[in-house]
C-alpha cells in the first residue's frame, strides 16, 4: 500500500516551515491527516510540534561541539549519519495508513540540493516499492522577492533546476512570501517570472538604467572588494546571460505562487502536490452515513 509525502525544500530564510505550518494547519481544518517530519538538525522553534524529529538522532549544535565541525559541514555530517539509521524514518513511517499526507521539513543548506549526493539516496530510500513505498513530491521554494534582484533570481531558478534534475520525482518550485511583494509590483508584470526566460534580463530595470546614464565598469580596473562595481561589469552580466539561457534551453522550471496568509493560496498549493502524487485517485470512495442516505431516500 502506497504512503503520500511532499518533501519541502529550498534555500534558507525561504519559509519552509512556515509554509510546512500552513498546509499542516489547512489539513487539520479540512479533515485530514498530517504526519510531520522535521529533517532539519538546526531547527528550533515549530508551530506544529513534529511528529518525528532529526534532533532526537542528531542535532547540529552537538554534532558542531563534538566534532568541531563548522554549520555546513555539521549539517552534511548530521545527512550522513541519517543515513546510516535510516531505521529512524522507516520505524515511524511504515505504520502510516495512505490517508496520512507526509510533510518533511527540509534544511536550507543549498548543497543538499546541489552536488552532495546525499538526497537523492534519501529519496530513493523513501519511495522504492516493496518498502516504505512513498509516493514523494518535491516542493523547492524560493522568495519572491527575488525578482527584484535578476541575478539572485536567476541563480535561484538555476539551484531549483538542479534539485529537479538529481531528485528525479514531481517537482513544484513555488515563489513563497507573495504577500510581501503583491504592493511591489504590478500582477501583470509579476506573470512574467512565472516562466523564466532571458527578457527579463534584457529589460532589468538596473541595467537599462545603466545603459541611459552611458555608464560601463572595466572589471579589470575595479576593485576587487568593491562588489556592487564587479556587479555591474560587462564579465558579470554575461554569466547571468548564460544562467538564463540554459534555464531557458531546458525549459523545466516553472513557478506556482504562495501567500501563507492567504487560505485559498494554500489550497492551490496543496492540490497542485495531491496531483502529483496521485492522493485522490487512490482514495476508497467514502459510504454516506445511514442517517444521510435514510434522508435522501
Amino acid at each position: 500500500m502506497s504512503k503520500y509525502g511532499v518533501m519541502v525544500m529550498g534555500p534558507a530564510g525561504v519559509g519552509k516551515s512556515t509554509f510546512c505550518a500552513s498546509l499542516i494547519t489547512h489539513l487539520q481544518l479540512n479533515r485530514r491527516s498530517a504526519f510531520y517530519v522535521n529533517l532539519d538538525p538546526a531547527a528550533e522553534h515549530f508551530e506544529h510540534q513534529p511528529d518525528l524529529d532529526i534532533k532526537d538522532l542528531i542535532s547540529l549544535e552537538d554534532v558542531m561541539e563534538e566534532l568541531q565541525l563548522g554549520p555546513n559541514g555539521g549539517l552534511i555530517y548530521c545527512f550522513e549519519f541519517l543515513m546510516e539509521n535510516l531505521d529512524f524514518l522507516s520505524e515511524a513511517l511504515n505504520s502510516l495508513t495512505e490517508e496520512y499526507l507526509i510533510i518533511f521539513d527540509m534544511p536550507g543548506q543549498i548543497e543538499l540540493y546541489t552536488h552532495i549526493p546525499v538526497l537523492p539516496t534519501l529519496v530513493k530510500f523513501l519511495t522504492q516499492p516493496g518498502a516504505l513505498d512513498i509516493r514523494l513530491c518535491a516542493a523547492y521554494l524560493l522568495e519572491a522577492s527575488f525578482v527584484v534582484d535578476r541575478a539572485k533570481y536567476f541563480a535561484g531558478s538555476l539551484s531549483a533546476m538542479s534539485a529537479m534534475v538529481m531528485l528525479e520525482v514531481p517537482h513544484l518550485n513555488i515563489l513563497s512570501k507573495m504577500d510581501l511583494v503583491k504592493d511591489q509590483m504590478r500582477r501583470k508584470d509579476f506573470k512574467r517570472f512565472l516562466v523564466p526566460d532571458t527578457t527579463l534580463l534584457e529589460d532589468d530595470p538596473a541595467e537599462v538604467a545603466r545603459k541611459k546614464a552611458g555608464v560601463a565598469v572595466d572589471v579589470h580596473s575595479v576593485d576587487p572588494a568593491d562588489k556592487d562595481a564587479l556587479m555591474s561589469g560587462a564579465s558579470f552580466r554575461r554569466l547571468n546571460t548564460a544562467v538564463a539561457n540554459l534555464i531557458e534551453s531546458f525549459s523545466m522550471v516553472s513557478y506556482l505562487k504562495l501567500d501563507c496568509t492567504d487560505e485559498d493560496s494554500v489550497q492551490a498549493i496543496l492540490s497542485y502536490i495531491d496531483d502529483c502524487i496521485q492522493y485522490h485517485e487512490a482514495q476508497e470512495p467514502k459510504e454516506l452515513p445511514e442517517e444521510e442516505m435514510e434522508e435522501e431516500e
